[in-house]
């Protein structure tokens, strides 16, 4: 994770190597049980004007940041997903004013990208994984 600044700002350089790959292939395989739902919910987060950017937390406990979308239980995954947007990470301070553009630079097409906010143990950070391509398309 990158701190951009003095204040509490927090960014991830997407996907660093900082990442391990036991965190990757978990975060990775629960995605896959609810890519789905997650694409439809940013289509419909940048349809309905709440925001271009949205993000997706994810959590093994509970954590007051977004929206629950789903818990563990409704398609057996390891973490509860919720609903945010950027600018709810700017009003909470966890990313500085000042980031805003940085963040938006490295935002990744939400068409083809889903960026989640993850919070595991020692890590907090953003990750980008793609969504799976469908075979029909």
């Amino acid at each position: 994770m990158i701190n951009h600044s003095n204040e509490n700002t927090l960014m991830d350089d997407a996907n660093s190597p900082e990442i391990n790959r036991k965190l990757m292939g978990k975060v990775s395989s629960d995605f896959l049980k609810v890519s789905d739902h997650l694409k439809e919910s940013s289509y419909q987060i940048r349809k309905r004007g709440f925001s271009r950017y949205p993000v997706f937390v994810l959590s093994e406990n509970d954590v007051e940041l977004g929206v629950l979308l789903f818990d563990k239980p409704d398609f057996k995954t390891v973490y509860r997903y919720k609903a945010c947007f950027l600018e709810d990470f700017i009003h909470r301070g966890m990313i500085g004013e000042e980031s805003r553009e940085l963040f938006i630079e490295n935002y990744k097409d939400p068409e083809e990208y889903c960026c989640l906010f993850v919070i595991d143990g020692d890590f907090a950070g953003f990750i980008y994984l793609p969504f799976p391509v469908d075979a029909n398309e």
